[in-house]
């Protein structure tokens, strides 16, 4: 009852974390959060958070309650370099599952304690679709789980007169997780990755002990009264790790590249150019707001934008200037999803991989946003839908004076004529002092060029470029 009420009144605010130990010096608080998802760049904001309140509260001990399948490398290595120099003790309790990279941030844990029939292991780095990735990005994989192993130091065994020092999770355990070649007697043969039962890591170094629920852990850990204190994400943090989400981001580069098309196809400013500034501002603002999308990066993509718009309505054809603002805003999208961290040697392959990663993730949204804006602008309003929504179905006879169209429009094919507006596709021509609505055949045609008439079809004449 007493650490109930204890418990209520830190969560309240009312107790600080100061005034408990004076009041109770064998007393443990425990601030907890969950790691039970994709290792992410939101899992990675949640666990900043979750160190920040610990600190807030005057935690005595952080434990994740973890039961993942892994995710991505790069966030799980800034989440397990964060435990590494934690001065707050991490316990991690596996309730199911430490796979992958969640086998990484559990072995950089202080204390593992693994629930009956939980696994931890199988670090391998596979690509999306579950392949196995060349060695260079293993040897990167092998060498962090390798250090983070190693990080936990050695112990001390004296018999007589000798000294033996072990590791206290051996380094080639955690390696032998990722490669499959390596060979360690009584453990794992060649040809398998490592992937540990609770009886099993207990046995090899890897588990400090079995339990079955967080109290049960904290007993085991030597703290029998303790004060919990759950971490929940705000609202706030719950959008911002969904608007961080890998395939709504996807969404989201598509809405870009698709709002710009379409405005590109319609005169003045529409629905499509508030779409896409709309879809690059949810892309942007919560990448800037958790530190990995820099100023710089940003930049490069307006400033691409502001080339691409430069291109199209200011200079003839499309060359060095529109190509440049293409090239700009992918790098800018692209770089935007690199998280920030200091470079070394040792990080380089993983760096580079990281923004290889990236622009194939941002040219793949970019290609399909294309190709799906060249077939919805081709299709979407010849379908049945459409047609029978937005179409005239009443009969105009042409007994009753209504004419169809202008017949002498018919007689404009073949005429030379000038450009008065810029056609992009639709504009002004002027042929012998009257200005017509045409659209042209295939490309831009600029203001001020000669043109010709080649054919006219459902009331509207095509030109092209003399």
């Amino acid at each position: 009852m007493i650490k109930r009420i204890i418990g209520v009144l830190i969560g309240m605010g009312w107790v600080t974390a100061q005034l408990l130990a004076q009041i109770s010096q064998d007393t443990t608080i425990v601030l907890k959060f969950d790691m039970k998802e994709e290792v992410a760049p939101a899992l990675w904001r949640k666990t900043q958070k979750a160190f920040d309140e610990a600190k807030a509260v005057g935690a005595d001990v952080i434990l994740i309650h973890m039961n993942t399948y892994g995710g991505m490398v790069v966030s799980a290595d800034s989440i397990r370099t964060k435990i590494l120099n934690s001065e707050i003790p991490v316990y991690v309790f596996i309730d199911n599952n430490a796979a992958s990279a969640g086998a990484l941030i559990s072995i950089a844990c202080d204390k593992i304690y693994m629930r009956p029939g939980a696994n931890i292991g199988a670090a391998t780095v596979v690509n999306q679709t579950g392949q196995q990735m060349p060695d260079k990005y293993q040897s990167y994989m092998r060498s962090t789980m390798r250090a983070t192993a190693e990080a936990h130091g050695k112990d001390t065994l004296i018999y007589g007169k000798d000294t033996t020092y072990l590791w206290k999770r051996d380094p080639r355990i955690a390696e032998a997780m990722v490669d499959a070649s390596i060979f360690i007697e009584g453990v794992i043969d060649t040809g398998k990755v490592i992937t540990f039962t609770a009886t099993e890591a207990i046995k090899y170094g890897y588990c400090e002990g079995i339990a079955e629920n967080i109290q049960e852990v904290l007993e085991l850990a030597g703290h029998k009264h303790a004060v919990i204190k759950e971490y929940n994400p705000s609202g706030l943090d719950k959008l911002i790790g969904f608007l961080m989400n890998p395939v709504f981001q996807s969404l989201l580069i598509m809405a870009i590249i698709g709002g710009i098309y379409f405005e590109l196809q319609t005169p003045g400013i529409g629905f499509p150019l508030i779409v896409a500034a709309t879809a690059a501002v949810l892309y942007f603002a919560p990448l800037y707001l958790e530190g990995i999308a820099q100023n710089w990066e940003i930049a490069l993509f307006v400033v691409g934008l502001i080339l691409l718009g430069v291109e199209i309505f200011a200079i003839p054809g499309f060359g060095v200037t529109g190509v440049s603002g293409i090239i700009l805003m992918v790098l800018g999208l692209t770089l935007a999803l690199v998280e920030n961290f200091d470079f070394d040697v040792e990080g380089s392959g993983m760096f580079i991989s990281m923004i290889v990663k990236s622009l194939l993730f941002v040219s793949a949204s970019v290609f399909v946003a294309f190709i799906g804006s060249l077939y919805m602008g081709k299709k979407v309003f010849d379908t049945n839908l459409f047609s029978h929504r937005i179409a005239l179905h009443a009969t105009q006879e042409t007994s009753q004076g209504f004419v169809g169209v202008d017949p002498k429009l018919i007689q404009l094919v073949g005429s030379a004529g000038v450009a008065e507006t810029p056609l992009r596709p639709s504009g002004t021509i002027a042929i012998n002092g009257e200005s017509y609505d045409a659209k042209a055949e295939y490309g831009f045609i600029e203001k001020g060029q000669q043109v010709k008439v080649t054919r006219f079809e459902a009331s509207q004449l095509y030109v092209i470029k003399v």
